[in-house]
């Protein structure tokens, strides 16, 4: 986060349940509005309708006219084509003016693409959104702008990412076969053996 906004967290421990709902927040302040940030995750296994009251009373707590809700992460509620889950998580979140904008696959496997990671707006925000594949999980991350909100001046700093194709993971598994392993292996210290294999 740049070091120039002026943020503050939001404990929201008390509505969490392992699986149901696992969510966090950080207030924004802007010069001309607040803005609220949550990241949430819900296991596919969780209890929905839990979910869905907990984030209900979650927002209309922290509601304000003067504060814009930004909500995202890990749903497990693919929003590609049309679910029940997925109606009743859209009710929920337009009477907060809230839209989801993510569109494209988030998660594509072997035998599956799907779209469970979404990022909800104000709907009446000037945003682009798009994909930021940086092979660094099974989830795609997202790149978000939004154009209408004044954000401080900063030195922009480059983002180094790891590629991961064929030739590189060639390439680590032929420098694994070179390592020596005796002193990793030969020492029953898990803490001996951490700093062995760390500074190697």
């Amino acid at each position: 986060m740049h070091k120039n906004i002026k943020f503050s967290n939001i404990i929201l421990q008390k509505y969490c349940n392992e699986q149901d709902l696992e969510i966090a927040a950080v207030k924004l302040k802007f010069p001309k509005k607040n803005v609220i940030a949550f990241c949430v995750y819900r296991a596919p296994i969780g209890d929905l309708d839990y979910f869905l009251k907990q984030l209900d009373i979650i927002l209309n707590s922290l509601h304000n006219p003067k504060t814009e809700f930004i909500l995202c992460g890990d749903l497990n509620n693919n929003y590609i084509g049309t679910n029940n889950k997925k109606t009743q998580l859209n009710n929920l979140l337009s009477t907060y003016n809230l839209t989801g904008i993510v569109h494209f696959p988030t998660r594509i496997t072997n035998t599956s693409i799907s779209s469970i990671d979404n990022i909800f707006v104000d709907s009446r925000n000037n945003y682009t959104i798009k994909p930021y594949i940086n092979g660094l999980s099974d989830h795609d991350a997202h790149l978000l702008k939004l154009n209408n909100l004044a954000q401080p001046i900063g030195i922009i700093k480059p983002i180094y990412t790891r590629s991961i194709n064929k030739h590189a993971i060639a390439e680590f598994q032929s420098l694994l076969s070179w390592e020596q392993w005796d002193n990793v292996f030969g020492v029953n210290n898990v803490n001996i053996v951490f700093n062995y294999f760390r500074n190697t």
